[in-house]
């Protein structure tokens, strides 16, 4: 326990597990994330959390727009793997997956994914060494049924971990 935070009191908190993704100028880029949460229901407004340095972060703040696609138990730790832990300055991860474009021009991972969610950025809040991003959602498709990933299940079942620039990077810690 360092200055009186245990990470396994965090680890209790429940998430999910998505990728979030942009698309700009032609160029599309995601990323694994489990800080997203519904904010409001009318209109429906979501906060999606992404560490600064992360390409993905850059694209979305120059697109103002941004997909979730909403992963499902079964996914491999290997597909997660691909927008997890590599960069998409030098690695087309969407090479690596089915995925669909529709009108809005962000692409939706469809491969291991349940629904996917469009949305456009309403606003920036920087918190130290990740931005967060309100959005408020346009668009919203059931893929098909199923039991999402949660983030306990992706470290308990699955034993992944977390890349260091993850907000849960601290449940790397707790085994």
């Amino acid at each position: 326990m360092e200055n009186g935070i245990d990470p396994r009191a965090l680890f209790t908190l429940n998430y999910g597990v998505y990728i979030l993704s942009t698309g700009y100028e032609g160029k599309y880029n995601g990323q694994i994330i489990n800080a997203l949460m519904q904010l409001t229901a009318d209109p429906i407004c979501m906060a999606a959390c992404l560490h600064k340095d992360n390409y993905t972060t850059e694209l979305v703040e120059k697109s103002g727009r941004f997909s979730v696609s909403v992963l499902e138990e079964s996914v491999p730790l290997k597909f997660i793997g691909v927008f997890g832990f590599r960069c998409g300055r030098d690695f087309d991860k969407f090479g690596e997956c089915r995925y669909e474009v529709k009108e809005g021009g962000l692409p939706l991972v469809t491969e291991y994914s349940l629904a996917g969610i469009e949305l456009k950025v309403l606003s920036v809040q920087d918190v130290f060494t990740h931005k967060v991003f309100i959005g408020q959602v346009e668009k919203a498709q059931l893929f098909k049924e199923g039991t999402p990933l949660t983030y306990a299940n992706y470290h308990r079942v699955k034993k992944g971990k977390s890349p260091s620039n993850a907000p849960s990077a601290i449940f790397n810690e707790v085994k």
